[in-house]
């Protein structure tokens, strides 16, 4: 690894994958461009998703279908941005357009069933107490990471996990949490269910694609991050579909476009606007996931999630009631722990690296 590369930490390690054959700047720049389109794209999505309900919009199938649905704008991106070629080494075989199949096919009917559960935990929160507690997955993937992608527990991850987790608990015994207009109070229950074990799912996911690029795709072009994204999309659209026409909602949306409280030309741009929003976001979780890992990936997800209830107080006028507050509080501090403990691996991993170029820059006389 020469001096202008930047390595790959995983699980403590600095890890034989692309992104240290990309130059310093370039690693940098990719991982700034995934943060961005994350936290943008889900801040986005998150507020469409709950406008949409609160104009009303009331089909979950709908909320699920946009989440994936504009999967091919991203086709743009795989024909027209140039992937950096990599080495591939003698022993690599590579894998089996049925074992790729397979695997694109559970991760998209997994992403469909995801999307369900995301949508009607929206439907029955507030944005600001939905965004709260989708912070646990951050909890919820540091375990997963360990048992899945070998990802090692320190005391700052184990703190983080640790403080997610009572954030997300302040919230379930919240007597106090407000509930959109319209839904009954005992609803909040199930949108909280909802959410948690939609965040668990999420988390399970992003391990079982970093593990996918590790051990199965091995390929070292960012083409690969949008072809996962589009496979696993199309998967998710179809089985949400199938869904919309097999629970009879298709039957409503006309009606429900007509007596959309901001227009039906609102409805259709709320709809086309979230759906680019989460494609936004998916391409930033993938990307950096490629880049990164899956921890990371949801670590830059907490980030969002702690802008979005900000936003949702300003947009949809949220209670911003002290349990939240402290929720909010408790999920930046466990944000922060995990970063910092990033920043340790990282410096670690420089100083092995400038440890091992020491022996190559002598002189054998």
């Amino acid at each position: 690894m020469t001096d202008n590369e930047e390595p790959m930490i995983i699980a403590g390690t600095i890890n034989e994958l692309p992104f240290n054959k990309y130059k310093r700047w370039q690693w940098w720049f990719l991982v700034g461009l995934s943060i961005m389109f994350l936290i943008v794209g889900q801040s986005a999505a998150v507020i469409l998703g709950r406008f949409y309900y609160d104009q009303g919009g009331n089909s979950t199938w709908m909320a699920t279908l946009v989440q994936t649905i504009a999967f091919p704008v991203l086709l743009i991106p795989l024909f027209t941005i140039p992937s950096s070629s990599s080495e591939v080494s003698a022993s690599y075989v590579p894998p089996s357009i049925k074992l790729i199949a397979l695997i694109y096919f559970v991760l998209g009917i997994m992403i469909a069933a995801d999307n369900m559960m995301y949508s009607q935990g929206l439907l029955y929160l507030s944005a600001s107490t939905y965004a709260l507690i989708c912070a646990s997955q951050l909890a919820f993937n540091a375990i997963f990471s360990y048992f899945i992608n070998s990802q090692k527990f320190t005391a700052l991850i184990v703190n983080s996990t640790v403080v997610l987790t009572l954030s997300s608990s302040l919230l379930a015994v919240n007597e106090d949490s407000d509930t959109p207009s319209g839904i009954p109070k005992g609803k909040y229950v199930v949108g909280f269910l909802c959410t948690l074990g939609a965040s668990a799912l999420y988390s399970l996911l992003l391990s079982l694609m970093q593990l996918t690029f590790e051990k199965v795709l091995k390929k070292e072009t960012f083409s690969v991050v949008l072809e996962m994204q589009i496979y696993t999309s199309l998967v998710a659209t179809c089985a949400s579909t199938i869904g919309l026409f097999a629970s009879g909602e298709w039957h409503s949306l006309h009606e429900e476009m007509k007596s959309f409280q901001k227009g039906e030309v609102a409805y259709l741009m709320t709809l086309v606007w979230t759906a680019i929003a989460w494609q936004v976001c998916s391409v930033g979780v993938v990307g950096l996931i490629f880049l990164v890992s899956s921890l990371y990936s949801n670590v830059i997800s907490t980030v969002s999630l702690a802008i979005t209830p900000i936003a949702a107080v300003i947009v949809f006028h949220d209670k911003m009631n002290g349990v939240k507050i402290i929720s909010m509080l408790m999920a930046l501090w466990g944000f922060a722990s995990y970063i910092y403990q990033n920043y340790l691996d990282d410096l670690k991993a420089r100083r092995a690296q400038a440890g091992t170029s020491k022996p190559h820059n002598e002189s054998p006389c």
